[in-house]
């Protein structure tokens, strides 16, 4: 008579079954979905091979795939890629639309995790999920907590111009990013940095704290601790829109220089451009992509219109608000590829005697959107009485002020 044999596959990653009555280490699952994410999840794999780790990834939880890049295939997130190839299990990564789907949840629970660990990772955790893994979820938070709550607060601090941030590993509770702090480390924010910058090194930064850590969360000391946030020090980070992206070249130099280094990447910061030929009135628009920026003097500028943009030692300068000036260093015309301060396009414009003029951010209002449009597109009025003078010699007053916006309202679109 045969004696049964029963195979049963390890169900976490590099180590011991979580089922083996002999494990004891800790099932930790990682949650997180962008390429800083995966960094992390880089470091926590590195630290459960080590020889006496205290823990091993039972499974990694991800955004699903998504359509990327010109032809929309589908594609896994970076934390899903990483994942993969680093040889983790397939059926280990689990991609659910909602943090709160029963299927998820009860694979979740099978999984009997110790511990979850979040860094980025997209999704909103419900109570019921909350109270499955026994030590708690932590989370690595790019920002000194109770300072920059939510989606994004590398890119707030940023634009807010701070000069110190940090990074914060907090449990999780159903408030957002408002669970006890069990440790921070604080960094000088560099004056020129960008958020895709500073958003890896914080998260390169918290993953090491969270090694640090992780002994003290095992052992529960980490809830003894934890220090309750101070709400009335709370501040919000709401998500980025595309519509921030537009400079308004009326406010400070320093204000759009923040501006830029906060929203490089998603969504960017754009400009609009008027070249405006005075002798004849023709004009040209150009749609510009702010890459990196400086601030200059505003003696750099030279004579002329208060709104015109020069080139001064190679760079775009942009007079701003409060008699400050922006220097362009890098940028992206309409179909060519980000490139330093060459612009043979805009030269050749200059070189004919053309004047350009910063337009300003849109507002709301769709009358006032157009108004200020033409304001910008069709120069200032000096330039108007230029080329009606020459062009109505006679009545050039007359046809000035028969330059209405109003008359021009309905023939631009947005």
């Amino acid at each position: 008579m045969h004696s049964a044999v029963m195979l049963r596959r390890f169900c976490c990653y590099n180590g011991a079954s979580a089922l083996s009555p002999t494990s004891k280490k800790k099932q930790l699952v990682f949650m997180g979905s962008p390429q800083v994410s995966a960094s992390v999840l880089e470091t926590i794999l590195n630290a459960s091979k080590a020889p006496d780790s205290m823990f091993q990834v039972a499974a990694i939880v991800t955004q699903p795939p998504s359509g990327r890049d010109r032809g929309r295939k589908m594609m896994p997130s970076p934390v899903a890629q990483h994942a993969i190839d680093r040889g983790f299990p397939h059926d280990l990564i689990l991609t659910p639309e909602r943090a709160g789907e029963e299927t998820f949840m009860s694979n979740l629970r099978a999984l009997q995790p110790d511990l979850c660990i979040t860094a980025a990772y997209g999704n909103i955790l419900p109570s019921k999920f909350l109270k499955i893994p026994e030590l708690g979820t932590v989370n690595i938070h790019p920002s000194l907590l109770p300072l920059y709550r939510g989606a994004a607060p590398v890119q707030r601090a940023l634009q807010d111009g701070v000069k110190e941030t940090g990074v914060s590993l907090a449990f999780t509770v159903r408030a957002l990013d408002a669970g006890p702090v069990i440790a921070s480390e604080k960094i000088e924010v560099d004056d020129h940095i960008k958020a895709p910058e500073l958003l890896e090194l914080l998260f390169n930064l918290g993953s090491k704290l969270l090694i640090d850590e992780l002994p003290s969360i095992f052992d529960g000391s980490a809830r003894v601790k934890a220090q309750p946030q101070d709400e009335s020090k709370a501040t919000l980070a709401p998500k980025l829109t595309p519509e921030e992206s537009w400079l308004c070249f009326n406010e400070d130099a320093l204000v759009l220089h923040n501006k830029v280094r906060a929203l490089a990447g998603w969504p960017g910061t754009r400009a609009k451009v008027c070249i405006l030929d005075s002798s004849n009135g023709q004009h040209s628009v150009l749609e510009l992509k702010i890459i990196t920026t400086s601030i200059c003097s505003h003696s750099n500028i030279q004579d002329g219109d208060k709104d015109d943009v020069n080139f001064v030692g190679g760079a775009l300068v942009f007079p701003c608000g409060g008699k400050s000036s922006l220097k362009v260093l890098e940028l992206q015309l309409p179909g060519k590829k980000v490139g330093s301060i060459r612009f043979p396009i805009l030269r050749a414009f200059l070189a004919k005697g053309m004047s350009t003029t910063s337009s300003i951010e849109l507002p709301c209002d769709k009358q006032a959107q157009k108004r200020s449009i033409i304001s910008q597109y069709y120069g200032t009025i000096s330039q108007r009485q230029t080329w009606l003078t020459a062009k109505y010699p006679q009545n050039a007053n007359k046809q000035l002020k028969d330059f209405k916006m109003n008359r021009l309202i309905d023939r631009v679109e947005l």
